[in-house]
C-alpha cells in the first residue's frame, strides 16, 4: 500500500480527487492536507466581492471531495518538508509519511519585499483570509464619519477586477457608497502585459467611474496608512489591498528542492520536480522553467488531468505523459456590474454577453467538483474520518 499524499485544494488537485474517485489507483492510500475545508475558485472571486454570488456558489467542498475519493482529509497547515525521509511537517503532531507528493498551494502578493506590507496591508491571497478582511472592511468603512480613500496596490487583472468589483459592490450600499478609490502600479500603465485596445478600456473604465490611477509608483516601503514611493512621494489611504506580483511559500526551498529565483519548484514538463522525482508540483507555487507563463488559474486547470494521469503512472512505474502550457488562452476580466472584456490571442471583446459567457464557465467549474457521479469503481478503501491538525 503506497502513500499519496496532495497538499492543497488548488484547482489542478481538485481534478486529482474526482479522478481517483471515479477510479481509484490500487493498492494506494490517498490523503489530502488543507488548511480549509472549502476550497474558493479564485475566477469567481471579483463576482463573490461585487456580491453576484454566494459563498457556496464560488466555493467547493473538500471534505465532500475528498470522500468521493476515498481520501483521508486533514485539515491542517504545512510548514515543512523532509524529501530524503519523505515526511511532511505539520503545524500540530508527528511528522506524516508518504511515498508519492503532489504540491498545490497557490501563492500569496509578495510583501516579503517591501517593508511594513506584511504589517499594515490587507492582502487578496490566500483568498479564504482575504474573505475574511472583506467582512471587516466594510465594518470599519460603515464606522468612519468620514469618506474612506481605499487603493489597490497592483496594477495586473487580479488588482484591476477586485477594485472595480469592490467598488460596485459598496457603491450599493448607502452607507459604503462615499468611499474614493485609487489605485497604484509601478508600471506606465494598467493591464501591461494585455493587448493596446483592453488597457485603453480599462483606463477609459476608470477615469469613468472615479478611480484615480497612480502609475509609475513602485512602493519602496508602507506605514500605517502610507506608501512611500520610489519617485519620493507619499500616499496616504485609510485602506491598503495588497495585490502585487505572485510570491512563495518558504518551506519548499528550505526543505533542499530546486526553486526558481523567485522561489518557486522549478518542475519539467511531467510536472516533477527537477530535483525530486517522488514530488510533483503544479498552479502558481510550481514554475516550468522551460515554458514560462503567468500565475493564473487558468494553467492549474489544465494541468490537473495530465497530473492525475501521471500521478497514477509514477504509482504502477509507467512512463508519465508530458504536459506543456497553453501559449493562447481565453482571458476574461470583469468590470464589477456583470460586464466583462474578454481576449484570446488578438481577439478581443466586452459586454455584458462576456460576462454572461464567464458566469456560465465558472458555474461549470464549481459544478464538476460539486455535483459528483453518485458510484465509486472498485479499488478504492473505506473512507476515513477527518483530521485537524492546525
Amino acid at each position: 500500500m503506497k502513500h499519496l499524499i496532495l497538499i492543497g485544494g488548488g484547482h489542478s488537485h481538485l481534478a486529482v480527487l474526482r479522478a481517483f474517485g471515479m477510479e481509484a489507483p490500487p493498492d494506494t492510500r490517498l490523503t489530502l492536507i488543507c488548511d480549509v475545508t472549502h476550497a474558493p475558485y479564485s475566477g469567481m472571486l471579483p463576482g463573490l466581492i461585487a456580491g453576484h454570488y454566494r459563498f457556496e456558489d464560488a466555493h467547493i467542498d473538500l471534505t465532500a471531495l475528498a470522500d468521493f475519493a476515498n481520501a483521508e482529509f486533514v485539515h491542517g497547515t504545512v510548514i515543512g518538508l523532509d524529501a530524503d525521509a519523505k515526511q511532511v511537517q505539520l503545524t500540530d503532531g508527528p511528522p506524516m509519511p508518504y511515498d508519492l507528493l503532489s504540491i498545490n498551494i497557490g501563492s500569496t502578493p509578495a510583501t516579503e519585499d517591501v517593508p511594513g506590507a506584511a504589517e499594515h496591508t490587507v492582502p487578496v491571497k490566500p483568498i479564504s483570509q482575504f474573505l475574511s478582511h472583506w467582512e471587516l472592511l466594510q465594518a470599519r468603512i460603515s464606522a468612519k464619519s468620514t469618506p474612506c480613500r481605499i487603493v489597490v496596490v497592483g496594477g495586473g487583472a487580479g488588482g484591476v477586477e477586485l477594485l472595480l468589483a469592490l467598488q460596485y459592490r459598496l457603491s450599493q450600499d448607502p452607507q459604503l457608497h462615499r468611499s474614493h478609490y485609487h489605485l497604484v502600479t509601478e508600471e506606465a500603465e494598467l493591464l501591461s502585459t494585455y493587448l493596446p485596445r483592453i488597457r485603453k478600456t480599462f483606463h477609459k473604465t476608470f477615469s469613468a467611474r472615479g478611480i484615480e490611477l497612480h502609475t509609475e509608483h513602485r512602493v519602496n516601503r508602507v506605514e500605517a496608512n502610507h506608501l512611500l514611493c520610489e519617485n519620493g512621494k507619499t500616499l496616504e489611504f485609510d485602506e491598503i489591498l495588497w495585490v502585487t506580483a505572485a510570491g512563495a511559500a518558504p518551506w519548499p526551498a528550505e526543505a533542499g528542492l530546486t526553486v526558481d529565483d523567485r522561489g518557486f519548484i522549478a518542475i519539467d514538463e511531467t510536472m516533477q520536480s527537477v530535483s525530486c522525482p517522488d514530488i510533483f508540483a503544479v498552479g502558481d507555487i510550481a514554475s516550468m522553467t522551460a515554458h514560462p507563463h503567468p500565475k493564473s488559474g487558468v494553467f492549474a486547470v489544465k494541468q490537473g488531468p495530465t497530473l492525475a494521469e501521471n500521478l497514477r503512472r509514477h504509482l504502477s512505474g509507467a512512463p508519465l505523459l508530458q504536459h506543456i502550457p497553453q501559449s493562447i488562452y481565453l482571458s476574461l476580466i470583469s468590470t464589477g456590474n456583470r460586464y466583462a472584456v474578454g481576449s484570446r490571442g488578438s481577439w478581443t471583446m466586452q459586454g455584458r454577453m462576456i460576462w454572461h459567457l464567464k458566469n456560465w464557465i465558472d458555474r461549470r467549474f464549481i459544478a464538476t467538483y460539486t455535483d459528483l457521479p453518485g458510484k465509486i469503481k472498485s479499488g478504492g478503501r473505506p473512507n476515513l474520518a477527518i483530521q485537524s491538525r492546525r
